[in-house]
């Protein structure tokens, strides 16, 4: 299957797109630093980017027609415009690109789209926008008329909806917006995201967002009630946290558990292995330099490193991130290097990345964690086999009832 890739930044949700199984016929992203680690990598030979058609330029100007027919089209608009940190400005924001990507698939009429972003597109603030959007995608081809602004366009949106006339007719999609936290699917961090699913209506999916397969209670019952979380760290009991009475009697009192249901992954998880970037063995992995400078301020204290990382982010200005910290055992705090933020966010140990520190964090920031993007492309690449499956079936037993 086939796909293209929107505003890919560092290829975090394209590497999970492309382990599910589709292959990229576009890679389109602006920001050079970020097109740089992905052709520095395909130079290299990694397998995972190798062969990339990378175009470094704007999603409105490129050729789509050159693409051909496509499956899939993934990618995650710039989160600014809606982030909490942001200005929150929307849709009179000139980084919206969800015009831009409704366009996109209007033009290619892909079989499944995949789109993230965070959190605060949800918000009250934004409740009326989001609606727009949702319906944009439901009916990409109602386009917006000349004399005609956002609000208008949305009360005829929600017409076409609420008639059900125009449901499977033209270009239609079934959309499925889900909240996520990532930890809740074996990423070591805390991460809310929102993931907008849509399958075209023709082809029939119904389609429902992967079910979690970590929790938190998990984890703790690792911690406080067998221990064997802090065994396998090889943690004396003489160095381990103080009990945590609380965490203990609830885990206790949670008998209904799943008994699939897997602890979070947390931060020691995620570092297993890395040595100390202080020492003289972090030369051993790529990007794994000492950054100086780290200090706790009001609402940045950083991540306990037993628990997922706090949400690392790219920043506005500056320094990204003031959580993009983690907490020593001895309490004293210091910056995530470069490659333990790419372990936060499952990206493998031999994908390089491209820029000053504060340019490499911004990518990772921005990032879809590769594993969460291999999980949800996984569950749709499912979705479009089956129904591809379910054309053939039912085109045999009407061969066969026809003869």
């Amino acid at each position: 299957m086939k796909c293209v890739e929107l505003f890919a930044g560092a290829g975090g949700l394209a590497m999970g797109v492309h382990l599910a199984g589709f292959q990229p016929r576009a890679v389109v992203e602006w920001n050079r630093w970020a097109c740089d680690t992905i052709r520095e990598n395909g130079a290299r030979g990694y397998p995972l980017v190798a062969g990339w058609n990378v175009s470094e330029g704007d999603v409105r100007e490129f050729d789509w027609e050159s693409v051909g027919d496509i499956d899939l089209v993934a990618g995650g608009p710039p989160c600014q415009p809606f982030s909490v940190g942001g200005k929150h400005r929307a849709h009179d924001d000139c980084r919206d690109m969800f015009p831009a990507t409704v366009d996109v698939i209007r033009r290619l009429r892909p079989r499944a789209f995949i789109i993230e972003n965070v959190k605060g597109l949800a918000r009250s603030k934004f409740a009326n926008y989001y609606q727009y959007i949702l319906l944009r995608l439901t009916f990409p081809e109602i386009g917006i008329r000349p004399d005609e602004d956002w609000h208008g366009h949305l009360l005829r949106l929600q017409v076409e909806k609420a008639s059900g006339k125009e449901i499977g007719k033209g270009l239609t999609y079934n959309v499925v917006p889900t909240l996520v936290n990532a930890a809740n699917y074996g990423i070591p961090q805390k991460r809310e995201r929102i993931f907008i699913v849509g399958f075209r209506s023709d082809i029939g999916v119904r389609w429902s967002f992967p079910k979690a397969t970590h929790g938190l209670e998990a984890l703790l019952r690792t911690q406080w009630l067998t221990g064997c979380y802090w065994e396998r760290h090889g943690i004396a009991r003489r160095s381990r946290p103080p009990v945590s009475i609380p965490a203990k009697i609830s885990c206790s009192l949670r008998n209904d558990l799943p008994g699939d249901m897997q602890p979070w992954l947390t931060v020691r998880d995620a570092l297993a292995g890395l040595p100390a970037p202080e020492s003289s063995e972090a030369r051993l992995f790529l990007n794994h330099e000492f950054q100086a400078g780290a200090k706790p301020y009001p609402g940045h204290t950083g991540s306990s490193l037993d628990l997922p990382a706090k949400t690392l982010k790219a920043g506005d200005h500056g320094v990204p991130g003031g959580e993009n910290m983690l907490i020593r055992d001895d309490g004293t705090m210091r910056y995530f290097t470069v490659r333990e933020a790419a372990r936060i966010q499952t990206f493998p140990d031999g994908y390089c990345f491209h820029g000053s520190w504060t340019e490499t964090m911004r990518q990772l920031g921005n990032a879809v964690p590769v594993r969460l993007g291999r999980i949800v492309a996984s569950s749709v690449a499912e979705g479009l086999v089956n129904a591809e499956a379910m054309k053939i079936l039912r085109a045999k037993g009407q061969a066969r009832f026809v003869a």
